[in-house]
């Protein structure tokens, strides 16, 4: 059974230690997070300070940077030179995922989610509860879909994006890097890269 770590201890991290609890191969070892001044265990789980991943032979464990900012998600990988192999892919059973979409190291993919025929999700990504991903999209690392939002078939999404809660996003769009589209936002454009899109339809405004 292989021991996991959580790196961050916030809301989402609970909802990634609920989708763990349910994975029979996957003990979860420990949650750490900078806030976290002092060690303690409860329920067999150790919280502690992020420099207790020192102390560790960090090949002997598995890992996922339960962050639901893009960014700090970026800058975590980063920071601890782990080997993305070492990044688990975690899917709740309730989740419905084409034998044809492929997914990669770290995502999340959170209850009800319906991810269809050859849709590519890359790393360290979250598709959040209720969320629809359809056929031939393309994310990239650290995108985040919240809960409720429908991306269409053909849409590309560029790296560290946020789709809001409840958005929806028209067949064939491109949708930039590092963007956000505001909850319930209708995108029916092309977006460029590091904008901030709101509305029916999604009109940038900044």
């Amino acid at each position: 059974m292989s021991k996991l770590i959580l790196i961050g201890a916030g809301g989402h991290s609970k909802v990634i230690k609920d989708i763990v609890a349910l994975e029979m191969e996957m003990d979860l070892y420990a949650i750490v997070d900078d806030a976290i001044d002092q060690t303690e265990k409860l329920d067999k789980i150790i919280y502690a300070n992020t420099s207790l991943l020192d102390s560790l032979n960090l090949k002997e464990y598995k890992f996922c940077i339960a962050i639901g900012n893009n960014y700090v998600r970026k800058k975590l990988f980063k920071k601890f030179s782990i080997p993305i192999e070492q990044y688990v892919t975690l899917i709740h059973p309730s989740a419905v995922i084409s034998k044809g979409a492929k997914i990669g190291y770290g995502t999340v993919v959170m209850p009800n989610v319906v991810i269809n025929a050859d849709t590519t999700i890359g790393n360290h990504c979250i598709v959040n509860t209720n969320s629809v991903v359809e056929h031939d999209n393309i994310l990239s690392d650290f995108v985040h879909v919240s809960p409720s939002a429908t991306l269409s078939g053909v849409v590309s999404v560029g790296e560290g994006t946020h789709i809001g809660a409840g958005a929806v996003v028209i067949p064939v769009m491109n949708i930039g890097s590092w963007n956000t589209v505001g909850a319930g936002a209708v995108v029916v454009g092309d977006l460029d890269d590091n904008v901030t899109a709101v509305g029916v339809p999604a009109k940038v405004i900044k």
